[in-house]
């Protein structure tokens, strides 16, 4: 009996230290270097995007017109890219040449939501630094970026003409996620 309780009391001495080295090596893989952390798999690739309708946000305009919001069925037959964003995002800053780089592709529909954001913040932010959308959908409770699976501001999606996504990007758009991911990406879908 002695014996039985000191098997038992040895296992549950070395449990902690085996669950410790399990979770350990957990993280180690998925810290590790070289890991790409913006690679955030998304469950969406390849599955239809979210079909919502988003009001317009107030006070944004382009040349004295109100930017439309985001109707439903807004992604058939266009090759789209959504990019969520909010005026106190300081990444979204930082991408925001590289997405009107991306505007300016003739073929490519730009879609902006602004995430959780005041109108005013929005309108002052794009004033400021140009408006790269065509549309604008607003996102003031976060339901939107839910329905994306969003991870945090910035993100940036590519839609195909039939209304799947295709790619995800976690955080800010670099000049060379555009050149070696998107506009490839882009051009594949022009085909």
């Amino acid at each position: 009996m002695a014996e039985t309780r000191s098997k038992s009391s040895m296992l549950i001495a070395i449990l902690p230290f085996v669950f410790f080295v399990a979770m350990a090596f957990v993280f180690y893989l998925l810290l590790s270097p070289g890991r790409d952390r913006e690679a955030i798999p998304s469950v969406l690739i390849g599955k239809p995007a979210p079909d919502l309708e988003l009001a317009p946000v107030s006070g944004i305009t382009a040349n004295g017109i109100p930017v439309p919001g985001i109707p439903l069925g807004v992604f058939s037959g266009k090759i789209s890219v959504v990019n969520f964003w909010a005026s106190w995002c300081a990444p979204c800053r930082m991408e925001h040449p590289v997405i009107t780089a991306i505007a300016k592709n003739a073929d490519v529909q730009m879609i902006g939501i602004n995430h959780k954001d005041k109108p005013d913040n929005a309108a002052k932010f794009l004033s400021d630094l140009g408006n790269p959308y065509e549309r604008i959908g607003t996102d003031a409770n976060g339901r939107a970026a839910i329905e994306w699976g969003v991870y945090g501001m910035p993100e940036t999606f590519v839609v195909n003409p039939e209304g799947n996504i295709v790619f995800k990007h976690v955080g800010p758009v670099t000049a060379n996620v555009y050149s070696e991911q998107i506009l490839p990406l882009i051009n594949q879908l022009r085909q």
